[in-house]
């Protein structure tokens, strides 16, 4: 049974609502409101985020408001000087359109105007995630050829020096923060800055030229390069309004790492091309310095992942001590939102919690919760307008079923099939760079497989399952790791939970789950059946029969537990690509 309905108060008629504005929504349409390089030279996403708010009055706004130990805010104005200095920079060195630049950053002012600045010069923008180690960082920068690299000595040092002989295209190394030294091919980027002019003529851009390289890991193999293009900034701005509801005088703070592509798409672009002014904070996850960001800046609008919210909600009695009353929309991302989170923050916060569904390949969000429709707790919501979601059905293979060469779609409600997309959204992938045979292995009719798997109910609301190389099948039925986890993190004991599917030569498989408890609480006999017979009152036949503790469950570096190492390590099987695992080096 669905959990229950959080009826909001500007909700009026609101299936009706999202209806009709999903039948007359038009990319065409949503186009026109955008406004494209001056002389009708195309579309250029940093123009979009940056240069056409100072055409039209707005350049003393503030964009980046910069906390820690650079505080400074910068108007788009100052924004736009910057990003053309960068671009003549990359220009200088002989950087031109569709060559790579890399980040290796954190959350440092310098990010923002690398990444504007190299779209305004129609190179090609990669963000890398700061905490990888030399391997995965040689394997992104040598399959993406990244040309120039924008990081700090320290992290140069510690993690490309050691393999900067296996990247032959790495050319130059912008540093950030200090001096050159001895780095290969190094340019001090503040002296680069001053020297550089602060006016650039944006090149003319089409929609489908290259902008952004984003990688994704999968289950297995080697990293994939997405590529996307400019016209993604279309997605990028229509979805911020949507699923964020974002307004020109929000203050928002978006606190997805910048090396993923949360962290570009809504960290960097979305909430720019809106206006709003975006909270820039370098600082790592604290109970009280977030809640303390969210007072003095009075974040409106907040986006943030499940993992920081179940966490904060552990210790909910801190919020007392904040002023919060600037919140107006708060937003998850990144996995599943457990829908006791979701009623957390409709308590304590005073704002239900936001999810929605999206993936690296889809560039924005793609299913989402709107502000003006009920939220039903643990629902991703309902599809974007202009994107058409659809649930295929699978064999048992596990194969996507295709008859007379059409996919099987699902009509029925609360029947589980894999969500998949129909393409036509400007931000969809554009392939794999130089894996053209992987990205066709994404697509089936015509239709994009994302690998998950769902179920939608009367209202046209989506439930996520879990992965597909997930979901455990037992005694004929399908389980969704998610939703026995959440079941578990109910029981006060459970701090979190890892749920994978245990070979069985009876039913197929059994629901084994791995446990981290809360202080307080100590491993034993009595505990497991405790939690065994809680899991059955509270899911049936589909409950884990086995449990096991773990206080270190492996953990990927944006917080979600590995359920495939947990599977692995279970069955003795080998591990994979870690490349994402927390503590990896």
């Amino acid at each position: 049974m669905d959990p229950q309905i959080i009826h909001k108060a500007t909700a009026t008629a609101n299936l009706t609502d999202y209806e009709r504005a999903y039948r007359e929504f038009s990319w065409e349409t949503a186009r026109r409101k955008l406004a494209g390089l001056p002389g009708g030279r195309g579309l250029n996403i940093a123009y979009e985020a940056v240069d056409r708010h100072v055409a039209e009055g707005r350049g003393d706004h503030v964009a980046l408001r910069c906390r820690g130990s650079r505080k400074e805010d910068i108007t788009y104005d100052a924004l736009r000087r910057l990003t053309a200095k960068f671009a003549n920079v990359l220009r200088e060195l002989g950087i031109g359109r569709g060559d790579r630049v890399a980040s290796l950053l954190g959350r440092v002012p310098e990010l923002y105007i690398a990444a504007l600045g190299t779209l305004k010069n129609t190179s090609v923008y990669s963000p890398l995630f700061s905490a990888f180690g030399p391997e995965p960082i040689r394997e992104r920068l040598w399959l993406g050829d990244v040309k120039v690299l924008v990081t700090t000595p320290e992290l140069y040092r510690r993690k490309v020096a050691p393999i900067r002989d296996r990247l032959p295209e790495l050319r130059h190394v912008l540093v950030v923060g200090a001096p050159v030294g001895d780095i290969d091919g190094g340019v001090d980027l503040r002296l680069a800055l001053d020297a550089a002019d602060e006016t650039y003529e944006i090149p003319p851009t089409d929609p489908q030229d290259m902008a952004l390289l984003h990688f994704t890991s999968g289950t297995t193999g080697k990293p994939k390069g997405a590529v996307h293009v400019h016209g993604a900034v279309l997605v990028h701005h229509v979805t911020a309004g949507f699923a964020l509801d974002l307004r020109p005088d929000d203050i928002f703070w978006c606190t997805a790492d910048p090396g993923w592509v949360t962290g570009t798409s809504y960290g960097i672009i979305a909430p720019l091309t809106h206006g709003a002014t975006m909270v820039v904070d370098p600082a790592e996850f604290d109970y009280r310095g977030w809640y303390q960001t969210l007072q003095e800046e009075h974040v409106t609008v907040w986006y943030t992942a499940p993992t920081a919210l179940r966490m904060l909600m552990r210790n909910s009695g801190i919020a007392d001590d904040y002023d919060l009353s600037s919140l107006r929309f708060v937003a998850s991302v990144g996995e599943p939102l457990n829908p006791e989170v979701v009623s957390w923050g409709h308590r304590v916060l005073g704002l239900p919690i936001h999810d929605n569904w999206w993936q690296t390949e889809t560039g924005a969000i793609m299913i989402s919760n709107y502000q003006s429709m009920d939220i039903r707790p643990g629902s991703m919501g309902r599809p974007m307008p202009g994107v058409r979601v659809g649930l295929l059905e699978r064999g048992p293979d596990g194969r996507v079923l295709v008859t007379d060469g059409h996919v099987r779609e699902i009509t029925r409600p609360e029947v589980v099939g894999e969500i998949a997309l129909r393409p036509g959204w400007p931000s969809m992938f554009q392939g794999y760079l130089h894996d053209q045979a992987r990205y066709q292995k994404s697509f089936v009719d015509e239709w994009y497989l994302s690998g998950d798997l769902a179920r939608r109910d009367a209202d046209g609301y989506y439930w996520f399952v879990g992965r597909a190389d997930d979901v455990i099948k037992s005694a004929g039925h399908l389980v969704g790791p998610f939703e026995v986890e959440s079941a578990l993190m109910e029981h006060p004991a459970v701090a979190e939970a890892g749920v994978i599917g245990k070979p069985d030569p009876v039913v197929g498989e059994i629901v084994k789950a791995f446990v981290a408890l809360r202080p307080g609480f100590e491993p034993s006999d009595e505990l497991k059946l405790d939690l065994i017979a809680f899991g059955r009152r509270r899911l049936g036949a589909v409950a884990p029969k086995d449990i096991a503790f773990d206080q270190n469950m492996p953990h990927t570096r944006s917080g979600k537990v590995m359920r495939r190492l947990l599977k692995a390590r279970e069955l003795g099987l080998p591990e994979g690509d870690v490349s994402t695992l927390e503590g990896a080096r």
